[in-house]
């Protein structure tokens, strides 16, 4: 399989299946391509050679394009059974769907104000978009509520005892949390820093680093007035 991604330091997307197949030990050819919206670029040619979306991340096995993030998660749990990529409880396996979807389809305030840049700090940038934002504060509110009472009712560490896809699916939301300095609750805190402890996160992590590759699109909060 090859699984097509952006740049790690920005590409929150990518970082969810990569995370997954990672930590799960799911063999892969990664494939990066330098992010590049323009219609003319490498990026967006190759990828709508492979697939109509032209977007990140795509998985290609054996010649066969998925993509989307919970299309590739729920490809590679059927493909994998055995790594058990979501809970083995119904209930709990339902309840994490459900905060995918979640992350999914919301919480665009924070996704907006907030980009994806691992090797940023930005704290300043952090608490002035809160206080200006109650959108953006709404958002995380949610997702510092959200986290706490999973932790509670799982026992942790991660949100459903063991790691699992819902985790690799908030990790971009942690790496959020961590460039712009958003308070969170302790417990949330806690389990951020358990998700930059997973060996595959510091691995992505190391090579966000040393990309040193600034993309002005991805850096909005850089711009006069941003």
């Amino acid at each position: 399989m090859q699984l097509y991604i952006g740049n790690k330091n920005y590409s929150s997307w990518s970082l969810r299946p990569w995370l997954l197949m990672t930590q799960a030990g799911i063999a892969f050819e990664e494939i990066r391509l330098r992010l590049d919206w323009s219609a003319d670029s490498d990026f967006k040619k190759t990828l709508l050679r492979l697939a109509p979306t032209g977007r990140v991340p795509l998985l290609v096995d054996d010649g066969f394009a998925v993509w989307d993030t919970l299309a590739i998660v729920e490809y590679l749990a059927e493909k994998y059974p055995d790594k058990k990529l979501w809970p083995t409880d119904m209930r709990a396996r339902a309840r994490a769907r459900s905060l995918c979807a979640e992350m999914h389809a919301g919480f665009g305030a924070l996704r907006e104000s907030f980009p994806m840049n691992i090797e940023a700090s930005l704290p300043e940038v952090g608490e002035r978009r809160l206080r200006e934002s109650a959108a953006v504060a709404s958002d995380l509110h949610r997702i510092d509520d959200m986290w706490s009472r999973q932790l509670e009712a799982s026992g942790g560490p991660f949100l459903f005892g063991a790691f699992c896809a819902a985790d690799a699916y908030f990790a971009p939301v942690c790496a959020r949390i961590t460039t712009y300095g958003l308070p969170v609750a302790p417990q949330t805190r806690g389990y951020v820093e358990r998700v930059f402890g997973l060996p595959a996160m510091q691995a992505w992590c190391d090579a966000a680093r040393a990309e040193h590759d600034f993309i002005a699109e991805d850096e909005p909060y850089r711009t006069a007035g941003g």
